[in-house]
């Protein structure tokens, strides 16, 4: 357990060093309120969601992708001729509430969520918390290979807490517990319950320019598949966010990326995606 120690030491060391340092920049890092803003510039940090929240009567339209294993090469033009694609909506039903629904061709996959703000970054208190939950329905899944099958054992629930820290104008960074529950699972190879833990950050490079980096450890995955890894760049340019991703993880459910991450980095084998978010 001392290399997960270690980070959240870490990262609990630095929000208390720069608590006493954040009056001193009240005027680029908090606003009314006195609440610390744009910690995170996008919804996503790579794959994982940011404590960013949609303004109330605010709406995204999300489009992202994934495209397939770049160690193929020109075979498969370095991934390009097996991409899946996400396609949602967001919308924020107060300032600490929203809402989102969207379709993944990976699985032929629905995802609904609600995420929920429970504190914000002050003067006196050191971090946002925000809290996302996830139902995912799977309608890939056949009667014919699945005997019995019925609509509950295509529901996969995810709940998370995402606790991040605005470190300074140009670092953030969050940590992420998650607790993950299939329906239909197997036994012998996997747990229905699965708990993971891990985090990451964004270093703002310049004003519309920063890079993300975040890491997964899934204690209950089986050994064949990997702990998701995945590095981003955030390109802001009026209206909307461009991210740039690779992932060891083609899925961009949250079920999916948690737990089945089959990519290797050491071998090269990774994958290229983008998230697109348009506000209306």
């Amino acid at each position: 357990m001392k290399k997960f120690l270690v980070p959240i030491c870490l990262f609990l060391a630095t929000m208390a060093y720069s608590q006493d340092d954040l009056l001193k920049d009240l005027d680029s890092t908090q606003v009314e309120d006195s609440y610390s803003t744009a910690t995170f510039k996008a919804l996503q940090l790579v794959t994982l969601q940011t404590t960013k929240m949609a303004a109330k009567k605010e709406f995204y339209f999300v489009v992202s992708h994934r495209f397939g294993t770049v160690k193929d090469g020109f075979d498969s033009f370095f991934g390009l001729d097996n991409a899946t694609t996400k396609l949602g909506g967001i919308y924020g039903v107060t300032d600490w509430l929203s809402v989102s629904l969207s379709r993944h061709t990976l699985n032929k996959m629905y995802e609904t969520g609600v995420k929920y703000r429970m504190a914000r970054q002050d003067a006196s208190f050191p971090v946002d918390i925000v809290g996302y939950s996830v139902a995912d329905i799977n309608t890939f899944l056949e009667e014919d290979q699945y005997p019995g099958l019925e609509f509950k054992h295509r529901m996969t629930y995810v709940q998370q807490l995402l606790v991040s820290r605005k470190v300074s104008e140009k670092l953030s960074l969050e940590l992420v517990p998650s607790f993950i529950h299939r329906n239909l699972y197997n036994p012998a190879i996997e747990n229905d319950n699965q708990f993971s833990f891990g985090g990451g950050g964004r270093y703002k490079i310049t004003k519309r320019l920063s890079v993300n980096l975040e890491y997964m450890h899934n204690f209950d995955t089986p050994d064949f598949y990997k702990n998701p890894l995945s590095v981003g760049l955030d390109v802001e340019t009026g209206g909307h966010v461009f991210q740039l991703i690779f992932t060891n993880s083609q899925s961009m459910s949250e079920s999916g990326y948690l737990t089945n991450a089959t990519g290797d980095w050491g071998k090269g084998d990774f994958f290229f995606g983008f998230n697109l978010y348009r506000v209306f």
